[in-house]
């Protein structure tokens, strides 16, 4: 107990629980700027905006080739502060260079497309200059972690969302959907002159870095294609219930029973935001990395043990907020429950832990056996046995990604 004692005990010396309270606070953010939306916007306009924005939330992570992914891997192994802010300078040119070359192929492309909806190509296209003050906050929060200023870090969570929420409440208001879309893109905007001050980087002092060579973009690519594809592993299953059962209820069922599961993910998360520059930093410090290992596995078992024990009680009444009628699908609810319980202890470890070693490839590998899996597995089970299948699918997955990636580690640590 002495272990997680001393693990929880740093991790609030790095001001985790700040991120803690930060991450709650832009999720409940998130869904109340949702919420207001849904009430100022008719459905139909709205869901327009909001199909072309998942489009483009979907390709959000390759923003500048993933060169913020990069930069807190390679940052972290940096000693001095004149290193990280030249490189820090480095990316943001680089990757505002390729994001808006992005950005182009994406407007280019939208308009050969033969979408259902009206409009969607307007909006796709418009929504894509997101990317651009996305890209430059994710490297601004990334700045802010590697100087070990997790509190701004938490901070930035913050006022996004803040501004989010006051920005979607009085353009929508006034601008119904297209005040929504102005939304999206002013909040990152807005949010990063609120901060840019904030980051004291001189942007004419920089020295010229010899780890920005092609592995240093390798990695970044890498890291953002896993990414995608992460995003497309939970959402194939919902795609192939719509695609072999024919039934729209089906994948608003499976959508809100595996909600919650999903939204437990964020707990993980938490911790390595807090802490993947201070393992990176101590990455090849043998001693300390398998104690972290050992804290982090002992404090996410036994979180998991109650996550399990709470939910096999209450599963019937927590499906009942959503409807009376999910409590049928309690045996799948539980089934992903027990499934998110290995990313928990094992995938959202060590995935990052190949990251700081600069295997973030394996994860792409990984990623990309499991979606596989995911298809071939669903082909059958769907069919068969309904949601249950998909369940049984994604939750076998998450424990194999989970695993696979603990002993790619520690095969690829012996040799680092």
């Amino acid at each position: 107990m002495n272990l997680l004692k001393t693990y929880i005990n740093n991790f609030i010396d790095r001001a985790g629980n700040k991120i803690f309270i930060a991450t709650i606070f832009a999720r409940l953010f998130s869904f109340l700027a949702s919420w207001i939306a849904l009430k100022l916007i008719p459905n139909k306009e709205l869901g327009i905006v909001l199909f072309a924005y998942n489009i483009i939330a979907f390709l959000m992570p390759v923003s500048g080739l993933g060169l913020h992914q990069s930069l807190i891997r390679f940052g972290a192994l940096l000693k001095t502060n004149e290193e990280k802010n030249s490189l820090f300078l480095y990316v943001l040119k680089k990757g505002t260079l390729a994001t808006l070359v992005i950005i182009l192929l994406i407007i280019c492309t939208t308009f050969w497309i033969p979408f259902q909806f009206k409009n969607t190509n307007y909006y796709i296209a418009f929504l894509a200059i997101i990317m651009l003050p996305k890209f430059i906050f994710e490297v601004f929060k990334v700045q802010f972690r590697l100087k070990h200023n997790n509190k701004e870090f938490a901070n930035a969570e913050i006022i996004f969302n803040t501004i989010l929420v006051f920005l979607v409440l009085i353009l929508s208001y006034f601008y119904k959907e297209k005040g929504y879309a102005l939304a999206l893109l002013l909040t990152p905007t807005f949010t990063l002159l609120f901060f840019i001050k904030k980051l004291n980087i001189s942007l004419s002092n920089s020295i010229k870095l010899n780890i920005t060579d092609i592995y240093f973009w390798k990695y970044g690519f890498f890291a953002s294609l896993s990414n995608v594809l992460t995003q497309l592993l939970f959402i194939i299953d919902i795609l192939l219930i719509g695609y072999m059962l024919n039934d729209p209820e089906m994948v608003t069922t499976y959508k809100y029973i595996s909600l919650i599961p999903i939204s437990l993910l964020f707990l993980p998360r938490v911790f390595i935001n807090t802490d993947f520059v201070a393992f990176t930093e101590n990455v090849f410090n043998r001693k300390y990395i398998i104690n972290y290992i050992k804290s982090y596995i002992l404090l996410f078992s036994l979180i998991s043990i109650l996550i399990c024990f709470f939910f096999g009680i209450f599963s019937k009444n927590v499906l009942k907020i959503f409807s009376i009628n999910f409590t049928q699908y309690n045996d799948s609810f539980l089934i992903l429950i027990f499934g998110i319980c290995g990313i928990l202890i094992f995938r959202g470890l060590f995935g990052n832990l190949l990251s700081s070693i600069g295997k973030a490839h394996i994860n792409f590998y990984i990623t990309s056996i499991a979606l596989i899996i995911n298809v071939f597995s669903n082909y059958y089970l769907i069919p068969e046995y309904g949601i249950i299948g998909a369940a049984i699918t994604s939750a076998f997955l998450m424990w194999f990604t989970g695993i696979f990636s603990t002993l790619w580690f520690f095969y690829l640590y012996r040799k680092v």
